[in-house]
Protein backbone atom coordinates (compact mmCIF):
# COMPACT_ATOMS: atom_id res chain seq x y z
CA UNK A 1 0.00 0.00 0.00
CA UNK A 2 2.60 2.18 0.70
CA UNK A 3 4.38 2.00 -2.84
CA UNK A 4 0.76 3.31 -4.14
CA UNK A 5 1.02 5.90 -1.91
CA UNK A 6 3.98 6.87 -3.08
CA UNK A 7 2.92 6.42 -7.16
CA UNK A 8 -0.07 8.44 -5.92
CA UNK A 9 2.69 11.13 -4.51
CA UNK A 10 4.85 11.20 -7.60
CA UNK A 11 1.81 11.21 -9.49
CA UNK A 12 0.78 14.32 -7.97
CA UNK A 13 4.13 15.67 -8.50
CA UNK A 14 4.39 15.47 -12.13
CA UNK A 15 0.59 17.08 -12.84
CA UNK A 16 1.48 19.84 -10.59
CA UNK A 17 4.99 20.67 -12.30
CA UNK A 18 3.22 20.18 -15.80
CA UNK A 19 0.50 23.04 -15.28
CA UNK A 20 3.31 24.87 -13.09
CA UNK A 21 5.51 24.88 -16.30
CA UNK A 22 2.31 25.02 -18.61
CA UNK A 23 1.24 28.51 -16.52
CA UNK A 24 4.39 30.13 -17.42
CA UNK A 25 4.52 28.89 -21.09
CA UNK A 26 0.74 30.45 -21.71
CA UNK A 27 1.85 33.81 -19.62
CA UNK A 28 4.89 33.93 -22.09
CA UNK A 29 2.98 33.74 -24.91
CA UNK A 30 0.39 35.96 -23.57
CA UNK A 31 2.63 38.89 -22.31
CA UNK A 32 4.10 38.90 -25.86
CA UNK A 33 0.95 39.22 -27.76
CA UNK A 34 -0.45 41.54 -25.16
CA UNK A 35 2.58 43.82 -25.58
CA UNK A 36 2.39 43.95 -29.98
CA UNK A 37 0.14 46.66 -29.67
CA UNK A 38 2.11 49.12 -27.42
CA UNK A 39 4.88 48.41 -29.22
CA UNK A 40 2.81 49.01 -32.46
CA UNK A 41 1.84 52.43 -31.19
CA UNK A 42 5.67 52.98 -29.49
CA UNK A 43 7.06 52.40 -32.38
CA UNK A 44 4.31 55.10 -34.49
CA UNK A 45 5.71 57.75 -32.03
CA UNK A 46 1.60 57.99 -30.87
CA UNK A 47 1.47 58.11 -27.00
CA UNK A 48 5.08 56.84 -26.24
CA UNK A 49 4.92 57.81 -22.35
CA UNK A 50 1.23 56.95 -21.74
CA UNK A 51 1.47 53.71 -23.87
CA UNK A 52 4.91 52.40 -21.96
CA UNK A 53 3.01 52.90 -18.39
CA UNK A 54 0.37 51.49 -19.94
CA UNK A 55 2.42 48.38 -21.10
CA UNK A 56 4.12 47.84 -17.70
CA UNK A 57 1.04 47.97 -15.99
CA UNK A 58 -0.83 45.25 -18.25
CA UNK A 59 2.39 43.05 -18.07
CA UNK A 60 2.12 43.31 -14.35
CA UNK A 61 -1.59 42.75 -14.33
CA UNK A 62 -1.31 39.74 -16.56
CA UNK A 63 1.93 38.62 -14.62
CA UNK A 64 -0.47 38.58 -11.23
CA UNK A 65 -2.46 36.57 -12.76
CA UNK A 66 -0.17 33.77 -13.63
CA UNK A 67 1.26 34.06 -10.17
CA UNK A 68 -1.85 33.39 -8.51
CA UNK A 69 -2.40 30.30 -11.02
CA UNK A 70 0.77 28.86 -9.45
CA UNK A 71 0.21 29.50 -6.17
CA UNK A 72 -3.28 27.75 -6.02
CA UNK A 73 -1.77 25.04 -7.89
CA UNK A 74 1.55 24.76 -5.47
CA UNK A 75 -1.68 24.96 -1.96
CA UNK A 76 -3.71 22.33 -3.93
CA UNK A 77 -0.19 20.15 -4.08
CA UNK A 78 0.26 20.79 -0.25
CA UNK A 79 -3.05 20.01 0.02
CA UNK A 80 -3.08 16.87 -1.17
CA UNK A 81 0.63 15.75 0.22
CA UNK A 82 -0.85 16.36 3.33
CA UNK A 83 -3.81 14.18 2.61
CA UNK A 84 -1.71 11.43 1.35
CA UNK A 85 0.52 11.67 4.89
CA UNK A 86 -2.65 11.65 7.09
CA UNK A 87 -3.70 8.53 4.89
CA UNK A 88 -0.06 7.27 5.78
CA UNK A 89 -0.62 7.96 9.40
CA UNK A 90 -3.97 6.27 9.92
CA UNK A 91 -2.32 3.21 8.16
CA UNK A 92 0.41 3.01 10.52
CA UNK A 93 -2.08 3.46 13.27
CA UNK A 94 -4.49 0.63 12.54
CA UNK A 95 -0.66 -1.63 12.20
CA UNK A 96 0.25 -1.00 15.59
CA UNK A 97 -3.37 -1.07 17.45
CA UNK A 98 -3.82 -4.61 15.17
CA UNK A 99 -0.41 -5.59 16.52
CA UNK A 100 -1.16 -4.39 20.47
CA UNK A 101 -4.90 -6.82 19.90
CA UNK A 102 -2.80 -9.25 18.83
CA UNK A 103 -0.31 -9.10 21.69
CA UNK A 104 -3.04 -8.52 24.33
CA UNK A 105 -4.57 -11.93 23.31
Amino acid sequence: MKKTAERAELLKDMIQEAIDDGATTVEDVHQHIASLPFDALEKLGLFEERASNLKEKQRKTIGLVYDTIRKVNQEVGSLISEQFAALEDARTASRNMNNKDEQDD
